[in-house]
């Protein structure tokens, strides 16, 4: 899940600028620029929906996910990014025949972008919907999702532009601010979890409460299981300070520093291409946290 919510997100996000751009005539006439544009997109894209299968304990019934849309976010994030495909490879093909003036083209990049925020929407609310883990069950996760994916998407548009065209000014200041409002939307639900109080305590989830401190008389296992795997990160909470400083420095801060080097004509392409690597590695940390610091209550009974 670390890979497919990082890898989905810069793919995606770029098929949005991408999308955005071209419908409103922002990208110039380049023949090649927008296919391979796309191209990267659904690779990114791919590799984070080939790398979720790896999760599964049998990844050759990924395809039964699919059967579930009318109940399942899971299901309807692997039917919404299979119906993002046809729309953005149509648009490229679009582009390349017929050219970005034509309406088709516009409609095809437009219908490509939405369904790009419809399928990051999918994933966010994988998470969003989970009641029983208050790290994700809040009004933050389903927009920071979003959030983090189109400054995702700002830092590999800028480095594709500026290796093709140089970096203008006005796309600079536009991934600079997705970098600024990714970094508040981050600290925002940092500092919303912290204060958040847990769901329930072992004595109310007993019904014990009235009898004073409870606590369990043996643990429910002895050895370590699905949860403790899964929902027990002792470890990275211990580091977490540490972990949200490199998060916030590698994925937000240093992207934005580049970014501005780049828009100043200091060797723009290098800088835009470091900013999108670190922006990846930063994210990596930041969605590795995000899945370290979640708290499912079954583990109260487990004294975490």
């Amino acid at each position: 899940m670390l890979l497919l919510t990082t890898l989905t997100g810069f793919g995606f996000g770029l098929l949005v600028w991408v999308g955005f751009l071209a419908a409103l005539a922002l990208v110039p006439p380049s023949l090649f620029f927008v296919p391979m544009a796309v191209v990267v997109a659904l690779g990114f894209s791919a590799a984070g929906l080939m790398a979720s299968t790896l999760h599964l304990g049998h990844p050759e019934r990924a395809w039964r996910a699919f059967s579930q849309w009318r109940s399942s976010w899971l299901s309807r994030e692997g039917v919404a990014a299979m119906a993002t495909y046809p729309p953005a490879v149509l648009f490229a093909a679009s582009w390349w025949w017929f050219g970005p003036d034509m309406i088709v083209t516009r409609i095809l990049g437009l219908a490509a972008a939405v369904m790009g925020l419809v399928t990051v929407g999918c994933t966010a609310m994988i998470y969003a919907s989970l009641k029983p883990i208050r790290q994700w069950h809040n009004r933050h996760t389903a927009p920071d999702y979003l959030i983090y994916a189109v400054f995702s998407g700002a830092v590999l548009m800028v480095a594709l532009w500026a290796a093709w065209f140089g970096l203008p000014w006005e796309l600079a200041v536009g991934a600079l601010i997705c970098a600024l409002a990714a970094a508040g939307a981050k600290l925002a639900y940092w500092r919303f979890i912290d204060r958040q109080k847990p769901l329930v305590t072992l004595a109310s989830a007993t019904g014990l409460a009235a009898l004073g401190n409870v606590r369990p008389l043996d643990r429910p296992h002895f050895t370590e299981n699905y949860i403790l795997r899964e929902m027990g990160f002792q470890t990275a909470r211990k580091h977490a300070a540490k972990l949200r400083h490199i998060a916030l420095v590698l994925a937000f801060f240093c992207p934005a520093l580049l970014i501005v080097v780049a828009a100043l004509g200091t060797v723009p392409v290098i800088a835009t291409i470091l900013a999108a690597l670190l922006a990846l590695a930063g994210l990596l940390v930041e969605r590795w946290l995000f899945f370290a610091e979640a708290t499912h209550v079954s583990t109260i009974y487990y004294g975490r």
